[in-house]
């Protein structure tokens, strides 16, 4: 039975067995072998012995150009030539990773990695390629690339001073070589000829503006009494309570809450750090969650912007209404996570868990990877005290530091 491109692209080595074939007519079939790829071969007989010839990887050579390969062969065979003697192999395979353009094998990397992504993660993706790479080096054979080629386009990129651009270019493109190492389409990857901190400025790091601790009684006695609308005054009482990213709390999606468990859990997609994230949640951002469910409902996103309802509401939200209360240039969205860092360190809680609970990259990452619950319970315990803390500071009761357990 012929093979379709649709069972082409399905194909894949069946469990306990290095490698699995897939027959197309003409003695043409994909090789599936465990670790991932896939590979077209020939299967003839010339001098009666039964031989085999290369004709490229899938996807990068589909069934359509598979079977002219054949074809090509069949004739050379015909003619009384064997292709693997005469090199004709070499040959066909050099025509093939030559129209293997960067571009081109950027773009079957894409279809493979893009699979768990948030399509808009992976759509910001290509269109970084799409504008910062592809017009440089797309139309390039992807085995001719060199390190110093690849560093004059990411330099390109920092020169209109998008450092973080820049790097994630860089990585961008040393995940597309990697797909064609193991492709068959290079035996080096160049990327990793040069690290991005040897040849890009570093990035500076940015201050968040942000109040002194001693101003948080009557900011939270500002946010109580906002007079904007009902949906930003939650949100800021809800960052407050959590200081997580901004990013992170406009995008909030109900699905991710387990209410039960009093547990927030945010996705490795949305997270700056590519790792999942765990927001013990306190009494009171229970409280909060049901005012927001009161007014918007148990589905969707918790903070959907006024005109379209399936976004969430813009980052500017939050900054707006600091401004609006008078913190225009004193307070930003992020300043709460440094305000939390600053009081909850003075409370006298454990560095290591205030990290964890911001979500800093300041821990092993591969233990982070496996166990993003560690510490749970204290901080669990310290999430509480921060909120009841926060109680006490609104009320204006005097406030005696004390130390966590």
């Amino acid at each position: 039975m012929a093979l379709t491109d649709t069972a082409c692209k399905n194909a894949k080595c069946l469990a306990e067995k290095p490698r699995t074939r897939f027959s197309d007519a003409g003695g043409l079939y994909l090789e599936a072998v465990w670790t991932g790829g896939k590979h077209w071969y020939w299967k003839y007989r010339f001098g009666g012995k039964e031989k085999r010839l290369a004709l490229g990887a899938y996807p990068l050579v589909g069934l359509a150009s598979a079977r002219r390969l054949r074809d090509d062969a069949r004739l050379l065979l015909k003619a009384g030539t064997d292709p693997v003697a005469a090199r004709k192999s070499e040959r066909l395979v050099a025509e093939a990773q030559r129209e293997s353009n960067f571009e081109a094998v950027a773009r079957a990397w894409f279809d493979h990695w893009k699979g768990p992504k948030s399509p808009r993660h992976a759509d910001y993706v290509m269109r970084r390629l799409e504008a910062d790479v592809f017009p440089h080096l797309g139309s390039r054979p992807i085995a001719t690339i060199t390190a110093p080629q690849l560093l004059a386009v990411v330099k390109r990129i920092e020169a209109r001073g998008a450092i973080d651009i820049a790097k994630r270019a860089w990585q961008t493109c040393g995940q597309i070589f990697r797909y064609a190492v193991a492709h068959g389409l290079l035996e080096r990857n160049p990327a990793n000829d040069v690290k991005p901190a040897d040849a890009l400025k570093p990035r500076s790091k940015t201050h968040f503006a942000r109040v002194e601790a001693r101003e948080m009684p009557e900011l939270l006695r500002k946010i109580e009494a906002y007079p904007g609308t009902p949906v930003t005054r939650l949100a800021m009482k809800f960052m407050v309570l959590t200081f997580v990213r901004t990013g992170e709390l406009i995008a909030a999606r109900w699905g991710e809450f387990d209410l039960e468990a009093a547990e927030w859990r945010i996705p490795a997609e949305r997270m700056k750090m590519k790792m999942p994230h765990i927001v013990p949640l306190s009494t009171q951002a229970l409280e909060v969650l049901a005012a927001i469910h009161e007014l918007r409902g148990p589905s969707g996103l918790l903070f959907p912007g006024e005109r379209d309802h399936d976004k969430p509401m813009s980052n500017n939200t939050i900054l707006g209404a600091l401004k609006r209360m008078g913190y225009a240039g004193r307070m930003t969205g992020h300043g709460f996570r440094g305000v939390a860092s600053t009081i909850l360190h003075e409370l006298g809680h454990r560095h290591d868990i205030i990290e964890l609970q911001l979500a800093h990259q300041e821990r092993d990452e591969v233990s982070a990877a496996y166990n993003f619950a560690i510490y749970l319970r204290q901080r669990r315990k310290m999430m509480q005290q921060w909120a009841d803390h926060l109680d006490e500071l609104r009320r204006g009761a005097k406030i005696l530091p004390f130390k966590a357990a």
